[in-house]
């Protein structure tokens, strides 16, 4: 039995339904909703998709999502960001919503994910070794673990906490306000600010 829907219509929602969170049904409102749209609004996300890999870098030190050509990124470089001050994040996305609230004046480091055996991701696939480096080369007083209060973000906290047992750095964790099992990322605010306010040492 043939497609009712045109063949190009039935792609454009395959591969919109591949998306995460996106269904059969918010799939084919999206495709709709482009098709009855002006084609440069299509044209405008086809781009911008294309040019996603080829223009998004990644910071060598901090592991940030920078700009193809950046050599590292800008909330390093900057000589006004605290370099002994460091969060550390699961995900760059993460960064975004802290550096809303306005709070904090240092450095990321991004993770990368969270320690998983199950899924395999253990300490060598993290950017671990690269954070315990950056300590001793910026020689950082503070870290911040601003990862989510689950068993996967408690096992890394944890595992670092452990990596640093030597080391006079203050280990601080985000504090009340999050919910447990809250993604940073999708923290409002005025929540993440109360958190960094009250952070713990750990």
């Amino acid at each position: 039995m043939s497609s009712i829907l045109p063949k190009a219509l039935e792609s454009a929602i395959e591969s919109m339904q591949s998306l995460p969170g996106v269904g059969q049904r918010s799939a084919e409102r999206y495709a709709a909703h482009l098709l009855r749209s002006n084609p440069s609004k299509a044209q405008k996300i086809a781009d911008s998709l294309k040019n996603l890999h080829d223009d998004v870098g990644q910071c060598p030190v901090t592991f940030m999502l920078i700009d193809t050509g950046q050599d590292v990124s800008p909330l390093y470089s900057d000589e006004r960001r605290d370099k002994q001050q460091v969060v550390i994040v699961e995900d760059a996305f993460d960064i975004v919503a802290i550096e809303k609230t306005g709070l904090f004046r240092g450095t990321y480091h991004v993770l990368g994910g969270l320690l998983s055996p199950i899924d395999g991701i253990d300490a060598g696939t993290l950017h671990i070794p690269e954070l315990l480096g950056r300590i001793k080369a910026d020689k950082v007083t503070e870290i911040i673990l601003a990862i989510s209060s689950s068993v996967e973000g408690d096992s890394t906290a944890h595992y670092i906490q452990s990596q640093l047992t030597k080391s006079k750095v203050a280990i601080t964790r985000l504090a009340r306000g999050l919910p447990i099992g809250l993604d940073i990322e999708y923290a409002d605010h005025v929540t993440l600010s109360r958190a960094f306010e009250g952070r713990q040492a750990v």
